[in-house]
């Protein structure tokens, strides 16, 4: 069975490794109780970059315990729920197989998974450890970004009912690898209606001869 282990909420710190913000939510513990998910995200939730984050497509973001088991192990130190900058730790469900379109039913609240989590030089700040962007690209394994289809509220121990899953099987794992440098992987993102416009728009990129490198247009939760 799939459930959410955490429900976590940032708060604002003020660091030195944040770039030009000078400040990040990335820092996410669980939160006591029932949360409300509506709008554009959780209620009580700090995002400091909006130029990046946050806003419908990645209203929401899920990280599974499983693979977080794997950096524990990888990094031999424990990693709390909220770790990698995650609204959601869940269990039992494997976030890179996670279907572009796929929708999760969690407690009263209906959400969409929209697009892969793109690591960046804050996240490697967070986790002071060196190399952390090339090392998280690598493992693949980069969590969900969800929309709020319906609003509702949410806790730890409510189950994840997947109630609708899109034919054309593009998975996260895969837009992850497409844009982190496997171009022979766009013509499989055009074929997901649900990926936002913004990485359609660069797998089309992608397809013609003076389309950018891998690297372009980068960002993550910070």
């Amino acid at each position: 069975m799939s459930v959410v282990v955490s429900v976590n909420l940032g708060t604002l710190r003020v660091v030195p490794w944040t770039q030009s913000m000078g400040s990040t939510g990335i820092d996410k513990r669980p939160a006591p109780g029932r949360v409300r998910a509506e709008g554009v995200g959780l209620t009580g939730d700090v995002i400091v970059d909006r130029k990046n984050h946050g806003g419908y497509d990645q209203a929401v973001y899920a990280y599974a315990d499983e693979d977080a088991q794997w950096w524990e192990q990888e990094l031999g130190r424990e990693l709390w729920p909220g770790a990698f900058g995650e609204n959601l730790s869940v269990r039992g469900l494997s976030c890179t197989d996670a279907v572009i379109g796929e929708r999760w039913q969690i407690g009263t609240t209906l959400l969409e998974v929209s697009r892969p989590r793109i690591p960046c030089r804050t996240f490697a700040g967070f986790w002071d450890v060196p190399g952390l962007v090339k090392r998280f690209t690598e493992r693949g394994s980069p969590g969900a970004y969800l929309r709020i289809i319906e609003e509702g509220d949410l806790g730890a121990g409510d189950r994840v009912t997947i109630t609708d899953r899109p034919e054309h099987g593009v998975t996260i794992g895969e837009v992850f690898r497409a844009l982190t440098g496997d171009r022979s992987l766009a013509p499989r993102l055009l074929q997901a209606p649900a990926l936002p416009e913004e990485l359609r728009d660069r797998a089309r990129r992608m397809l013609t001869p003076a389309a950018g490198g891998p690297s372009e247009g980068r960002t993550g939760r910070g």
